[in-house]
């Protein structure tokens, strides 16, 4: 069975298993990836405790939209970023399958591929610059014309004049997989705690002993960082340990889709003259999410009317028919950012914590990667090839 939840890493012995069915956990921050490596860990046998700031996953996982998208998204400078995204979003089926049985929850998961259009000559110039980046990488990719697209996705603004389709670019529900996640969490047995701050991570001799909360100290054997944009304010940390992770800010939006304007797949519109590129996601239950600026704004949250502008600006001139859709929610999140802007994972100075944290734009797309692999670290202390690029040491 441990060899099931680990996939290739089945070479986990059963006296490795046992070893650790008494292992205490302590998780700081629960969002996705904190309740996805939690649920794993007390799966495995381990007592885990989440920690959270607010209610789970309410963060930047209920403020993403849920696509898992490393193709489209692709930087011909980040191959390591890519092949760590395409590896976990090879995952996702098993990953879904296993979540949907352990939670007895739908999570949305839905492959019907996604388009990325450019509206005028200069977004398809910008768009054989990106088709050439993916083409050099080897990504299975497709160029479109525009009667092609809109042959794929009627809805398409006929002024659309050139699209790639990415077959292998899918999508989430990541608020059905919040509490999905959730669920088969606290049914293996982990333990929740909302609405808690963590005030300090107490480190004796190099070594985690355990957190403070409520000015009491509640021991542990490791401690996973995987606090999102808030990781790098906990207390007790050295500065040298301290994860370099910032917020950027993304405002959002959401329409309700009505018949006659149905959009079954995920649609990017990357805007060469414009400040915002947008991304449309419809959603089974008929949401369609529109997002997102990306801002240096810190902590602040506030929606402003420019941002949603923008969005509503790129989100009309690729499918004009959005114009009398009716606006269900607004909302903003803090993706939490690295300096290179991939995720840190794995140990650190500080003997038995290990951080998960600064995922930016690819938390959800990252989950089951990010949760299989930093739960193996715990159990077996191997850090795996996978995620050795990754590790906080890199920034030294």
């Amino acid at each position: 069975m441990i060899g099931k939840w680990f996939g290739s890493r089945s070479i986990i012995t059963m006296s490795i298993y046992k070893a650790h069915l008494n292992k205490r956990i302590i998780i700081v921050g629960g969002g996705v990836i904190g309740l996805g490596i939690g649920w794993q860990l007390a799966k495995a046998g381990c007592i885990v405790s989440i920690y959270e700031r607010n209610l789970a996953g309410r963060a930047a996982s209920w403020a993403a939209a849920g696509m898992l998208a490393p193709h489209a998204e692709v930087h011909f400078e980040e191959r390591a970023l890519l092949k760590l995204g395409v590896q976990s979003c090879r995952m996702y089926p098993e990953w879904v399958a296993e979540l949907e049985t352990d939670s007895q929850m739908n999570v949305g998961y839905r492959a019907e591929g996604t388009l990325i259009v450019g509206v005028d000559r200069d977004d398809a110039r910008e768009l054989e610059h990106l088709y050439e980046s993916q083409q050099l990488l080897e990504l299975k990719v497709e160029w479109l014309t525009g009667i092609e697209a809109r042959e794929m996705e009627p809805l398409l603004s006929p002024k659309i004049t050139a699209a790639i389709w990415s077959k292998d670019d899918h999508q989430v529900d990541n608020r059905a997989m919040v509490g999905a996640l959730t669920h088969a969490y606290r049914n293996a047995g982990g333990t929740l705690h909302e609405n808690i701050t963590v005030e300090k991570i107490e480190i004796v001799h190099g070594k985690a002993k355990g957190i403070w909360v409520k000015d009491k100290l509640e021991e542990a054997d490791t401690i996973v960082l995987a606090a999102g944009c808030w990781s790098s304010d906990i207390d007790g940390l050295p500065e040298t340990v301290k994860p370099p992770v910032r917020p950027v800010k993304g405002q959002m939006l959401a329409l309700q889709m009505e018949e006659g304007i149905f959009l079954q797949k995920v649609i990017r519109a990357p805007r060469a003259k414009y400040p915002t590129d947008v991304y449309l996601v419809p959603k089974a239950d008929g949401r369609l999410i529109i997002g997102a600026t990306s801002e240096e704004m810190g902590f602040d949250t506030r929606l402003t009317a420019g941002g949603l502008f923008e969005l509503l600006r790129g989100t009309w001139e690729a499918v004009p028919g959005i114009y009398d859709l009716p606006v269900i929610e607004t909302w903003a999140g803090l993706r939490p950012a690295s300096r290179d802007n991939a995720p840190i994972l794995g140990e650190t100075d500080v003997e038995n914590l290990i951080m998960a944290t600064g995922h930016y734009r690819n938390g959800i797309l990252l989950t089951p990667v990010t949760a299989r692999e930093i739960a193996s670290l715990v159990l077996t202390g191997e850090t795996s090839d996978t995620i050795k690029p990754f590790q906080l040491s890199r920034f030294v």
